[in-house]
C-alpha cells in the first residue's frame, strides 16, 4: 500500500510539472484549391474540447499540454479526417480536407468564386453584385472604379483598362478560361467581352499570375461565369435600364439550369443602344454605340471529372466623335484651341463615319481529371475569331468601305497539372501552344496598317506555393515562352531606305517593286518570366506580401511593322522592325488589415522595364485625306513607381465610408523626362448607407478628385500654315486642368408574386453637371467629357 501510494505521488508530480499552457491555432483549407473553410468542427480526442472555424477558417485550442493529440476535423461538405499532432509550446497548424461533390454547392451559394491566382500579389475581386452595378457601361468602366486603375479613353464608348499606368498587350485579359486574342495592341481597341457575360472579376497587380502568360507587365484581369448550382434548380435573372445621356437603354437576360446528377447549362444574352452622347454643354456628334452579346456554357461537374463547352459572341458599332477627323493643319489648330468642337449636329442614333464594327467569336471546350496520387489534371482547347473594321470619312466609290479590315483567328491547347506534393506543398504546372493568322484586307483602297503574319507560342510553367502553417506562404514560379513570327510586308521604298533597313536586313527582301519592297521577316523571341513571393499573416487581421516578379513581354506587331493611318485612331503610326522584347522587373508591397469594422490595405511598388516600346506623336503630315499627327514607336528605359490605397471604416452595421487614393509616376530614363499618358493623381470617398433589415436599401455618395498632372514629356511640334504663311505650335502636350466630380447611386429590393426578387436602382453620375477634360481621353484635344447622366434600372430574379 505504501509503495501504491509512492507510485501514485511521483505519477501526480510528473503531471504537476507537466506544461498545460500551450495553444494550437490554425486554419482548415479545401486540399485542392486552398480555399478557407468556415463552419468545420474540430475535436481532439480524449479531452473532448471542441471548436468551429470562423468566417476565415481559423480556429484556436488553448490550455493544452505538450503531447500527441488526436483530432478530427469535419466539415458539412467534406470527408471527415483524422489526425495526430504533436503539441510543444504554442503550435501552428493548417488542416487540409477532401471536398465532397456538394461543397460546390456551398461556394456557390455564397456567391464566391475561388480565384486566387497568385498567393503573393495584390488581388482585388469584384463581386456579381457590384458587377451589376456597371452592367449599362464597360469592363473599363468597371475597373476603373478600383485602386491603381484607370482607363485610357478614345471618348466616352472605347474605355481600356491601365494598371499601375500600363495598358494594351501589357495588360492580360483572361474571358472564363481563355486569354483574350482581339487586336488587344490598339490603345482605341476596347476589350471585346460583355460585362454581363461573367459573373466574378479579378484584377491581379503585376505579373506573377504566370499560368497566363509571362508578358503581363502591367498586371491580369480575370472573369470568371459563375460555378453550377448541383441540384435540381432552374432560375434566372433580367436586367433593364435606362439613361439620359445617350437616351438609350440596355436588357441583358440570363437563365440557368442544372441537375443534381452534375449536368448544367446556361445562356445568356445582352443588347445595349445609345445615340449621341451628351457633355455639360453641346452635342458630341457621332458618339453612339450599338451592342449585343451572347454566351451559353454546357457541362458535367463531378468531384473527380467534369468537362464544360463554352461559347460566346460579341459585337459592338462605336461611333467615334466626329470632331476629331478634320481637314489641314489649320483645322487642327483651330480645334485644339476651340473650347467647343469644331463640328456639332443634332442629336442622332445613326453611326457613321469615322466609327468601329467588331465581331468576336470565342469557343472553350475543357475537361478535367482527378487522379488518386497525382492531383487535377485539365486539358482545354479554344477558338477565337476577331473581326475589326474601322471606317474612315471618305468619297467616292469607296465612302463606304473599311479602311481598316483585320481578321485575326487563333487556336490555343493547354494542359495544366495541380497536385499537391506533400500536405505543406502544391505544384501547379502546365504547357501551352498557341497558333494565330492575321489576316489584313488588301482591298481597302488605304495601305494597310499591319501586314499579314503567321504567329506560333509556346508556354511552359511551374508555380510552387509552401504553406508550412496558417501564418506563412511562400511562392516561386517560372515560365518561358517562345515566339515565331513569319510575316510577309509591303515596305514604301522610301521608307525602307530611311530606317536604313536596306543595310541592316538586305536578307529580307523577296521583290522590289518600282515605289515598294515586298519583304518576309522571321522573327523569334525567347522570354522568360519569373516570380517569387511571401505572404504573412500576423496579429489574425493582418496581412503583408511582398513579391518580386520578372516579365518579358515580346513586341506585338503593330509595334514591329505599323506603317500608314490608324484611322479609328485619326492618327498616322510608324513602327520599327528593330525592336527587342520588353524586360520588366516590379517589386510589389502590400500591407492590409482584413476586418469588419475598420479595413486598409497600402500597396506600393517601383518596376524597372528595359527596352520599353512608347508610342508619341512627334509631327504632322499633309496626306491626301487632309492633315494627321505622325506617332512613332521607340524602345526606352522606363520607371515606374506609386501607392495605391485603399480605406474601409464601418460606424455601424449600416453605415461606412470608403475611401480610394492611387498615385504612380514614370519616367523615361534616356531622355530624362516623364512618360506619356500617365495616369494623374486621384482620390475618391464614399458614404455608404445599406441597411438589409428594410427591403436591402442602399444609398451612396461618393466624392471623386482627379488632380491636374503635372509630369509630362513635351512632344509639341510646329505646322506651316500656307493661308498665314507662318508656323503655328501645335499643344500637344498640356494637360487639362483638376476636376471634381459627384456621383450618386441608390437602390432597393421588393418580393414579388411574379418573380422571386425585384430590385429597382437609381443611378446619378456627374451630379452637378460639371464640365471637364480627362487626360487619359485620347479626344480631349477636341471635346469635353460627358455631362450628367441619370440611370434606372431593374432587376427581376426569378
Amino acid at each position: 500500500m505504501q509503495h501504491f501510494a509512492l507510485v501514485l505521488l511521483l505519477f501526480s508530480k510528473s503531471t504537476f510539472l507537466q506544461n498545460c499552457d500551450s495553444m494550437l491555432s490554425g486554419t482548415v483549407v479545401d486540399m485542392h484549391d486552398g480555399t478557407l473553410l468556415s463552419g468545420a468542427t474540430l475535436i481532439i480526442a480524449g479531452i473532448e474540447q471542441e471548436v468551429q472555424t470562423d468566417s476565415k477558417g481559423r480556429f484556436t485550442f488553448s490550455n493544452l499540454c505538450d503531447q500527441t493529440y488526436t483530432l478530427q476535423v469535419s466539415h458539412p461538405y467534406c470527408l471527415t479526417s483524422g489526425f495526430k499532432i504533436k503539441i510543444s509550446g504554442n503550435t501552428s497548424k493548417v488542416f487540409k480536407l477532401e471536398h465532397h461533390i456538394e461543397e460546390l454547392n456551398e461556394i456557390i451559394i455564397q456567391g464566391k468564386n475561388n480565384t486566387e491566382q497568385s498567393k503573393t500579389l495584390k488581388q482585388i475581386q469584384m463581386s456579381n453584385e457590384v458587377l451589376e452595378r456597371y452592367s449599362s457601361g464597360s469592363l473599363g468602366d468597371a475597373l476603373n472604379s478600383l485602386s491603381g486603375v484607370s482607363s485610357l479613353n478614345t471618348g466616352n464608348t472605347v474605355v481600356k483598362p491601365l494598371i499601375n499606368g500600363l495598358h494594351s498587350s501589357r495588360v492580360l485579359i483572361i474571358n472564363n478560361g481563355v486569354r483574350m486574342q482581339d487586336q488587344e495592341w490598339g490603345a482605341e481597341h476596347a476589350p471585346n467581352l460583355d460585362i454581363n457575360s461573367f459573373g466574378t472579376l479579378t484584377l491581379i497587380k503585376g505579373a506573377g499570375a504566370l499560368q497566363f502568360g509571362g508578358d503581363a507587365v502591367g498586371g491580369v484581369i480575370v472573369t470568371e461565369t459563375p460555378k453550377p448550382l448541383l441540384k435540381d434548380s432552374l432560375f434566372g435573372k433580367t436586367i433593364s435600364s435606362a439613361s439620359t445621356n445617350g437616351r438609350g437603354g440596355m436588357v441583358t437576360s440570363q437563365l440557368n439550369r442544372s441537375f443534381q446528377n452534375g449536368w448544367y447549362g446556361r445562356v445568356q444574352g445582352t443588347v445595349k443602344r445609345f445615340g449621341d452622347f451628351e457633355s455639360p454643354e453641346y452635342i458630341l456628334s457621332n458618339t453612339g454605340t450599338f451592342e449585343r452579346g451572347l454566351s451559353a456554357n454546357w457541362g458535367l461537374s463531378r468531384f473527380n471529372f467534369g468537362f464544360e463547352a463554352y461559347y460566346s459572341f460579341f459585337k459592338n458599332e462605336i461611333g467615334i466623335l466626329r470632331a476629331s477627323h478634320l481637314g489641314g493643319a489649320q483645322d487642327q489648330i483651330r480645334a485644339i484651341e476651340s473650347s467647343i468642337p469644331l463640328i456639332v449636329n443634332d442629336f442622332d442614333y445613326a453611326i457613321n463615319a469615322p466609327m468601329q464594327e467588331i465581331d468576336h467569336h470565342l469557343f472553350r471546350i475543357k475537361g478535367f481529371k482527378r487522379l488518386k496520387g497525382l492531383g487535377k489534371l485539365s486539358l482545354q482547347y479554344d477558338f477565337q475569331k476577331n473581326d475589326r473594321l474601322e471606317f474612315d470619312i471618305r468619297r467616292g466609290s469607296d465612302r463606304n468601305k473599311a479602311s481598316l479590315d483585320l481578321e485575326l483567328d487563333t487556336h490555343s491547347l493547354q494542359f495544366d497539372l495541380n497536385t499537391s506534393l506533400t500536405a505543406d506543398l502544391n505544384l501547379k504546372t502546365g504547357l501551352l501552344s498557341r497558333y494565330q493568322n492575321n489576316f489584313a484586307e488588301p482591298n481597302t483602297g488605304v495601305r494597310r496598317l499591319i501586314p499579314d503574319y503567321k504567329k506560333y507560342d509556346l508556354g511552359v510553367f511551374s508555380i510552387l506555393n509552401y504553406r508550412p502553417n496558417n501564418q506563412w506562404i511562400f511562392e516561386a514560379g517560372a515560365r518561358f515562352d517562345f515566339s515565331y513570327l513569319d510575316v510577309y510586308k509591303y515596305y514604301r521604298t522610301s521608307f525602307w531606305e530611311f530606317r536604313n533597313y536596306d543595310e541592316l536586313f538586305p536578307e529580307l527582301v523577296v521583290r522590289e517593286n518600282i515605289n515598294q519592297i515586298l519583304t518576309h521577316p522571321e522573327l523569334k523571341f525567347y522570354n522568360p518570366s519569373a516570380t517569387v513571393g511571401v505572404h504573412f499573416n500576423f496579429d489574425q487581421d493582418f496581412n503583408l506580401l511582398l513579391n518580386y516578379s520578372v516579365a518579358s513581354r515580346a513586341p506585338n506587331p503593330s509595334e514591329l511593322f505599323s506603317e500608314g493611318l490608324h484611322h479609328s485612331a485619326s492618327r498616322i503610326e510608324l513602327g520599327d522592325l528593330r525592336f527587342q522584347s520588353e524586360r520588366g522587373h516590379k517589386v510589389s508591397l502590400t500591407l492590409e488589415r482584413d476586418e469588419d469594422r475598420f479595413g486598409f490595405s497600402i500597396n506600393p511598388f517601383y518596376q524597372s522595364i528595359i527596352d520599353f516600346i512608347i508610342l508619341e506623336p512627334t509631327a504632322i503630315q499633309q496626306t491626301v485625306r487632309g492633315n494627321f499627327q505622325v506617332w512613332e514607336y521607340r524602345q526606352t528605359h522606363a520607371e515606374l513607381l506609386g501607392l495605391d490605397l485603399d480605406l474601409m471604416y464601418r460606424f455601424s452595421n449600416t453605415l461606412s465610408i470608403q475611401h480610394q487614393s492611387s498615385l504612380v509616376k514614370g519616367y523615361d530614363r534616356i531622355k530624362d523626362e516623364a512618360l506619356i499618358t500617365m495616369p494623374p493623381v486621384n482620390t475618391s470617398s464614399e458614404i455608404v448607407y445599406q441597411n438589409p433589415k428594410y427591403k436591402n436599401i442602399r444609398l451612396a455618395l461618393q466624392s471623386a478628385y482627379f488632380f491636374r498632372q503635372n509630369e509630362y514629356p513635351n512632344v509639341n511640334f510646329e505646322v506651316y500654315i500656307p493661308q498665314e504663311e507662318q508656323f503655328k505650335l501645335v499643344d500637344v502636350s498640356t494637360p487639362p486642368d483638376a476636376y471634381h466630380l459627384l456621383n450618386f447611386s441608390s437602390s432597393i429590393d421588393l418580393k414579388s408574386v411574379s418573380f422571386g426578387l425585384f430590385s429597382i436602382d437609381l443611378t446619378i453620375t456627374n451630379l452637378l453637371n460639371t464640365s471637364y477634360r480627362n487626360y487619359l481621353n485620347r479626344l480631349r484635344f477636341y471635346a469635353d467629357d460627358l455631362g450628367r447622366n441619370f440611370l434606372i434600372k431593374l432587376k427581376f430574379n426569378y
